[in-house]
């Protein structure tokens, strides 16, 4: 092994070459040392990885910050700063543990720096990655001997448990993969019989939160010196992009990670009860907010999973989260089963991307998933344009503070209006993917494309998830405060229906949807004009990026 720093892409850096906290406190490697380079990706962050390895070599470390990938899209600045943060700090907590590591900051790609690096370390080792974009960009240097793939050692469930259940075509449905998840782990089982009787307790997952039980304020992380650099330079060279940084709300090192999953816990016992509910007194209520813990690896999901099982919280909490942690696991494999939904036959539509943020907006000729055919532009609101709509702007404005929501608020509020308005998917799409911390292409693309949205038809979902204001009232403390009222002006309802008059022909013969088509069917013919008065309405006020109030004689055909 050589002794001397191999040569580097242009505008690429040594990280303990550099001044300021991270580059003094990071030793600089011993290349002798090493008998075996690992390339440990952003999204591997845990020492479970070299430790799945199972081997005698000395093991050396290779992590790459690319500001070429941080420019891509217009990232969420704190999910940018929760990124490099942790990174940063794994780093220094594998050369704590005298593992040599060699830390690359560059200006050019993942592909290009560890082809560089081949030609003076020889080939290096790495775990095939969870985004199809990484996969992607450095299949070729497999092909090229280059790089040595490893089984990732981050998933609770193989490949065979899915498509024994599931299937290698749609339709793709959950239930069957739960059912074997659970079977084979022997996870709430008893006698090979589920415990309590039952695989779901969703039903009983569904009460609205009023403010009781309490629920306590989640923890706050001091910055210390690399969380303060890691801020400055994203709102230096990265202050454009949506939001803000603020590294005090989420854990950077192992040791916060391990208090985010003690608080977890904490809230665990009424988890199950409140999982559907929505409030603006807690944006988070009962919900462990590790998602992106767990999407960066430094939360293991298997340590996850025996620290839930090892509680004594009610049943439907302990299932309604390992419910969770399988739907994970489920989304990643239909998005690597379908190549990220390029072999399934869908009807499709070339697409603007880059979330109508400014400077990163193109059109996308390749065609992408859009069974219903929306393509009305995404609402400026989703960047915090005031609508008038309470319940999307409180959701938005939580997306602009924290980079993050939980999954009602996603899928029955963001999602479900942008459904409503015909918003192109595939738009909705990118900007979940930049504006969410927890989100990357295979857990983001199955959500939105295949649940959030109906852009795959019946391929993972058996309906679209749409719903009015009686939804949102009854699920959340929005209403309360909105300039609407949610049984007399609001047009929610309204857009309901109006979805459900446009779609009809797309529904015709689909089961679930039959209650539906019955009622849009009877609907009295004056209220369908309503209805498409509202929607025309509500679709030029959001694309104006107007605010909209309610009129006096609450006519849903305007708004002041």
């Amino acid at each position: 092994m050589t002794s001397s720093l191999p040569e580097f892409p242009s505008g690429t850096v040594i990280a303990s070459g550099l001044t300021g906290a991270f580059g003094a406190a990071l030793p600089r490697p011993v290349m002798e040392n090493v008998d075996r380079w690992v390339w440990l990706a952003y999204d591997q962050l845990n020492l479970a990885f070299l430790e799945a390895l199972e081997t005698e070599e000395r093991l050396g470390v290779v992590l790459i910050e690319s500001v070429e990938k941080a420019r891509r899209r217009p990232y969420h600045q704190q999910k940018l700063g929760v990124l490099l943060s942790n990174q940063r700090h794994f780093a220094l907590e594998l050369a704590a543990q005298s593992i040599p590591v060699l830390y690359l900051i560059t200006r050019s790609t993942y592909g290009d720096v560890v082809c560089n690096l081949s030609r003076s370390l020889g080939g290096l080792s790495a775990f095939v990655a969870a985004e199809r974009e990484l996969r992607q960009e450095v299949e070729p240097l497999e092909k090229e001997g280059i790089l040595t793939l490893l089984t990732h050692p981050g998933w609770l469930t193989p490949r065979t448990w899915f498509t024994e259940s599931v299937g290698h075509e749609p339709p793709f449905r959950m239930e069957a993969f739960y059912r074997t998840v659970r079977q084979s782990t022997g996870w709430l089982m008893e006698h090979g019989k589920p415990i309590g009787g039952k695989y779901s307790f969703d039903a009983d997952n569904r009460r609205p939160w009023k403010g009781d039980p309490a629920c306590p304020e989640p923890p706050t992380y001091p910055n210390d010196a690399i969380d303060d650099e890691v801020e400055a330079l994203v709102r230096t060279r990265y202050g454009h992009h949506p939001g803000t940084v603020d590294l005090t709300t989420l854990p950077t090192t192992s040791e916060a990670v391990h208090h985010a999953v003690d608080f977890a816990m904490q809230l665990l016992p009424n988890f199950g009860a409140y999982e559907d509910a929505m409030s603006e007194k807690s944006r988070g209520l009962f919900h462990s907010r590790l998602a992106t813990m767990l999407n960066l690896h430094r939360l293991m999901p298997s340590t996850l999973v025996e620290r839930v099982l090892s509680t004594e919280a009610p049943h439907n909490s302990v299932e309604g989260f390992l419910r969770q942690l399988v739907w994970r696991e489920y989304v990643r494999h239909i998005h690597e089963v379908t190549d990220g939904f390029r072999t399934l036959e869908l009807a499709r539509q070339p697409a603007q991307r880059g979330a109508r943020w400014e400077g990163f907006e193109q059109v996308d000729e390749k065609p992408h998933p859009n069974h219903l055919e929306q393509g009305n532009p995404l609402p400026q609101a989703y960047w915090g344009a005031t609508s008038g709509l309470r319940c999307l702007d409180a959701s938005v404005e939580s997306v602009m503070e924290d980079g993050w929501t939980h999954h009602i608020p996603r899928l029955m509020v963001l999602s479900n209006i942008a459904n409503l308005l015909d918003v192109d998917p595939r738009e909705l799409t990118d900007w979940f993917h930049v504006a969410f911390i927890d989100a990357y292409d295979w857990v983001v693309e199955p959500n939105v494309l295949g649940m959030g949205t109906f852009a795959l038809g019946t391929a993972m979902m058996t309906k679209p998830y749409v719903a009015g204001a009686s939804y949102i009232n009854k699920m959340s403390d929005h209403c309360g405060t909105c300039a609407f009222h949610p049984k007399k002006t609001c047009p929610m309802t309204r857009l309901y229906w109006a979805y459900l008059a446009r779609h009809a022909p797309s529904f015709s013969g689909n089961h679930r949807m039959a209650i539906a088509m019955k009622n849009i069917a009877r609907r009295d013919e004056g209220e369908k004009a309503l209805d498409v008065a509202a929607f025309e309405r509500v679709s030029q006020a959001l694309r104006d990026g107007d605010q909209m109030r309610p009129t006096d004689d609450g006519d849903l055909r305007r708004w002041s």
